[in-house]
């Protein structure tokens, strides 16, 4: 066997040959198992999930609709105002709206990671801006 450099090492572990193997003429190789961490679903938490996503991605969307038709009507083409104000005030304001709601809707809000509230206010964000603008013209 060649002598391996630093950077051509293998990082995974060397497969074993089995003394009764390596004396045949033909060697078997035992190669390690691998772990799974990955846990495995039932399909009623599979189910579960879905239905989750898609209330949250309702609720998500109808917030930013309502958020778009208030600003319109409070502020209406916004010259006056800094838009990014209005934009943290409306991240803020259905944030909050959010903890609130989906606790009655049977979403646990606490296991609910940053990729998870990210998703909802951008989706928040976008029907809002589309609904301003749309209402502008």
């Amino acid at each position: 066997m060649s002598k391996q450099t630093p950077k051509s090492k293998s990082r995974k572990e060397p497969a074993k040959i089995t003394q009764a193997a390596a004396e045949g003429p033909v060697a078997k190789v035992e190669t390690p198992e691998k772990k799974s961490f990955i846990k495995e679903r039932t399909p009623e938490e599979k189910q579960k999930e879905h239905r989750d996503g898609i209330v949250k991605t309702i609720v998500a969307g109808v917030l930013g609709t309502i958020a778009g038709i208030l600003c319109f009507r409070l502020y209406g083409t916004g010259e006056d105002r800094l838009w990014y104000a209005i934009i943290m005030i409306v991240i803020g304001v259905t944030y909050y709206l959010q903890k609130l709601i989906y606790p009655q809707l049977k979403i646990n809000t606490k296991e609910f990671k940053f990729k998870d509230w990210f998703y909802v206010e951008f989706v928040i964000l976008d029907f809002f801006l589309v609904v301003w603008t749309l209402l502008l013209n």
